[in-house]
């Protein structure tokens, strides 16, 4: 029996034969559970390091437990390219193909959308944390001039980012589960194919948008940038189609666009635009939907997806040349580099070829600080979601979950604010003739080497007037000073990676504050990615390789001195640098990019001489990631077990590798099939839907010999649309005899869901009672797809995967030399474990028969 993805965000775990069967509105015969239910298997008896589960290399698959396997269930699978039938057809020739500008000038509108999306996305987040961090400041300086205690400014930070998160944490409680986190591997889940319940839903896309301002401003150890792929993929989703079933409207314009086919291409462009806009990178967007996120792609997409992300990223950087802060600044068009490049680095350096063994180095640490990062965040995941599992009581649950965000944020306030007390006050320093390193000193136009008038001076005295500065030869000189961890911490993480790549500021933070930075951050950033809020990790990631880079580049500069000379061999060794480096095998390390990350760490930063190095690193640390676990988002696909097939299978058997060319499609099918012929009984068809978890069927008819043969295939939901018309029923079930009635157009069966799933179960069962239907058929040969896959059991099991995955199919039906239908393959049928799985039977058994000639030949 061959079972089918069946479509649910998550099920409740009991054992099979217990499930009560029931019609819903996605077509499958199980419960549904509601957006809150908490769900954790419970026969999760692996060990803490236990190899296929959180620690697995890239090479091995993941282990699957009985009851996530259910949970495997609860998902259903889309065909990518429209049912083949001959309704389809008929409707093509009164519906010619779209000129091309059509699918042009939507590509251009979900760019523009995306990008106007992102520029009050950013506005706004900028206009709430600096507001806030602001008037913070003002209160230290009355605490400092009035030699009062800091409490004023940890009452105010501390109440003013929990408020934002308490009221980002409800909205997704409350309002929209699946608006949490970044929603990148629900992403790549559907666009492999996978149905992924109210990912694309206007409410997600409002409480996302919401969310993700509240608590990236609040000063939460999280980005904005994964929401904002989310959201832009959202808009693809949405406005290609100009409807929308929550608020209950659709549009007569671009209807030929609502189709599997199209939404998928406008959801991979939105992504692409969303990353386009969050990081001013268009090519990286780009790359990334092509790399990361898209299961299926062609030329002319990229072409399509490339001017989306353009007009995106040019959407937003035009609303930024203008307003700051939602003020009108003047200059509209005038494409400042400051606002345009997102961490722009103003000194190019020159590099040599030693410039790749610190980032050979870097790429190390990346990849195993990345595989931690994996690893430790997965656990704080389960413990999550076991703690919460393990309460029956909702509204404790909602306590919990409103609790958790508001505790990250207490701490992470009280940090921000105190923490810098425990560090000493630092002069501004430059370079004298002789390379001699000055203290109160605020530049020089000599030397490069400088402090970065932005860093942080917080209770370390600070004139700000002009009078502080004292103009002697080539030397400016001043009193003032600053925190190197208030400079880190008592502000965004934005301004803070600013300083992390600033070039030529090599005396700037030394060693303990990023030490400690990095500690705390990368913990609490591993706790918050997975709470109830709107957030990614991207900046985090960010953040956190810029500490480690930087810290690297300060052991070097103790170890080799400052050189800041324009010819000298080694001007490359700059702490900034390296800060840019080690982002970029952070990153790596975390979502194993490649070819979108090097693009995407060029276009923020505009440093394109350190771009081998950039792509040493990132080389580096995805082997060495891909050698203690699985990159962050598939092994949270994999948590959440949302079915996905890689690009290329893995499978092993016995501790080795197993070539699938040596293995043939029968070997891993589902059988014996459900058919159904081309005229059916109405009473089992009514009896199919209601009892079984079938996504489809082959569809059989009689040969001209009378054997039944492969004619191809139709899926659940057409049938239930089908049997909502018993205009369609007929007495004649000979397959040849009787005229062939039409009743239903295409557009009709082109659904995701039923409506009225209860009433439509009602009547399959008011069939399955009522003799007045027992003599009654129904045609099925006008609604079937005709060009449905089919392969002979011999076929390559390596081809079949790729057939299967490439062409973007639900089912695969398998058939003897005879055309016979002997099975089925499904999405869940061809990943890893179940091919481990029934291989290494077959291979056990060959052994066994092997050993067995063996034996009796002696």
């Amino acid at each position: 029996m061959h079972l089918d993805d069946e479509s649910a965000n998550e099920i409740l775990l009991v054992p099979a034969e217990e499930i009560h069967r029931r019609l819903s509105k996605y077509g499958v015969s199980r419960e549904q559970t509601n957006d809150n239910s908490v769900v954790n298997p419970i026969d999760d008896r692996f060990g803490f390091c236990a190899r296929g589960r959180e620690f697995e290399n890239a090479a091995t698959n993941h282990r699957y437990t009985g009851q996530e396997r259910q949970m495997l269930g609860a998902y259903e699978s889309l065909e990518y390219l429209p049912s083949h039938s001959d309704v389809y057809k008929k409707w093509l020739k009164k519906n010619p193909p779209h000129n091309g500008w059509q699918q042009w000038l939507m590509m251009c509108l979900i760019g523009f959308a995306v990008g106007l999306i992102g520029f009050l996305l950013h506005q706004t987040i900028d206009l709430i944390a600096d507001f806030k961090w602001k008037y913070a400041k003002d209160l230290l300086k009355q605490s400092i001039e009035s030699g009062s205690s800091m409490a004023m400014v940890w009452v105010w930070v501390m109440c003013f980012s929990c408020v934002l998160v308490l009221i980002s944490t409800g909205l997704v409680v409350f309002f929209r589960p699946q608006a949490a986190s970044s929603g990148i591997p629900e992403l790549m889940g559907f666009l492999n194919g996978t149905v992924v319940r109210h990912i694309f839903n206007i409410k997600t896309l409002i409480i996302k948008f919401l969310s993700c301002i509240l608590c990236v401003s609040s000063g939460m150890p999280v980005g904005p940038e994964g929401p904002m792929i989310h959201i832009g993929s959202l808009v693809g989703a949405g406005l290609s189609q100009f409807k929308s079933d929550t608020m209950n409207f659709k549009l007569p314009c671009f209807e030929r666009f609502r189709n599997f086919e199209d939404r998928r291409n406008f959801i991979s462009a939105g992504a692409a635009a969303g990353v386009a806009s969050a990081f001013g990178a268009p090519v990286g967007g780009l790359l990334f939907s092509m790399e990361e996120v898209s299961s299926f792609w062609n030329m002319k997409l990229s072409w399509q997806i490339f001017c989306c992300a353009m007009v995106s990223s040019f959407t937003t950087a035009l609303f930024n040349s203008a307003f700051s802060g939602f003020q009108y600044q003047g200059a509209f068009g005038a494409f400042k580099s400051e606002e345009y490049i997102l961490f722009k680095v103003k000194n190019g350096l020159s590099i040599n070829i030693l410039t790749f063994i610190p980032a050979a180095i870097l790429g190390v640490i990346g990849g195993l600080t990345g595989a931690l990062f994996t690893f430790l965040n997965l656990k704080i995941v389960k413990a999550r979601r076991n703690l919460l599992a393990r309460i029956k009581n909702k509204v404790t649950q909602h306590i919990i979950r409103l609790g958790e965000p508001i505790v990250i944020m207490v701490i992470s306030a009280t940090l921000s604010v105190f923490l810098p007390s425990l560090f000493s006050c630092n002069p501004f320093i430059c370079i004298k003739e002789g390379e001699e390193i000055s203290t109160n000193c605020w530049n020089s136009s000599v030397n490069l080497l400088h402090t970065d008038p932005d860093v942080v001076a917080y209770t370390c005295p600070y004139d700000a007037s002009a009078e502080g500065l004292q103009l002697r030869g080539n030397y400016t000189w001043t009193n003032r000073t600053y925190n190197e961890m208030a400079t880190l911490v008592f502000g965004t993480t934005e301004n803070a990676i600013h300083q992390l790549f600033s070039r030529s500021t090599h005396k700037q933070l030394s060693y303990l504050p990023l030490l400690v930075v990095l500690l705390i951050y990368s913990l609490m950033a591993c706790w918050a990615a997975g709470t109830s809020i709107s957030s990614g990790i991207l900046v985090p990631m960010l953040f956190i390789g810029g500490l480690y880079g930087r810290f690297i580049g300060v052991i070097m500069v103790a170890m080799f001195g400052v050189h800041t000379h324009p010819k000298s061999y080694w001007l490359w060794m700059d702490p900034g640098a390296f800060a840019l480096v080690g982002a970029a095998s952070f990153f790596g390390g975390v979502s194993r990019l490649t070819m979108s990350l090097a693009v995407i760490m060029i276009e923020m930063t505009n440093d394109v001489q350190f771009l081998l190095p950039i792509m040493a690193a990132i080389m580096v640390s995805k082997c060495v990631g891909d050698f203690f676990t699985h990159s962050y988002y598939l092994a949270l696909m994999e948590l959440k077990c949302i079915p996905y097939l890689d690009s290329e299978p893995v499978v092993n058997c016995n501790g080795k590798r197993v070539s699938l060319e040596l293995h043939c499609a029968a070997d891993i099918m589902s059988s014996p099939p459900v058919v159904v012929h081309v005229r059916e009984s109405i009473i089992y068809l009514a009896d199919l839907l209601l009892n079984t978890n079938h996504g489809g069927f082959p569809v059989v008819r009689k040969s001209a010999n009378g054997e039944e043969v492969f004619f191809g295939f139709i899926n659940r939901l057409q049938l239930a649309v089908m049997l909502k018309h018993p205009k369609l029923f007929t007495n004649i079930q000979n397959d040849n005899d009787g005229e062939i009635s039409e009743e239903i157009q295409h557009p009709q069966l082109t659904l995701d869901k039923l409506e009225k799933p209860d009433l439509i179960e009602e009547m399959l069962l008011r069939y399955t009672h009522n003799n007045e239907f027992k003599d009654l058929y129904i045609n099925l040969e006008p609604y079937v797809n005709q060009s449905a896959v089919s392969i002979p059991g011999k076929f390559s099991l390596e081809r079949a995967y790729i057939t299967f995955r490439t062409m973007g199919l639900r089912h695969m039906t398998v058939v003897d030399e005879n055309n016979h239908v002997v099975g089925v393959i499904t999405r869940k049928d061809l990943m890893g474990f179940n091919m481990e799985e029934k291989l290494s039977s077959k291979i056990g058994l060959a052994q066994s028969r092997e050993d067995l000639i063996m034996l009796l030949d002696d």
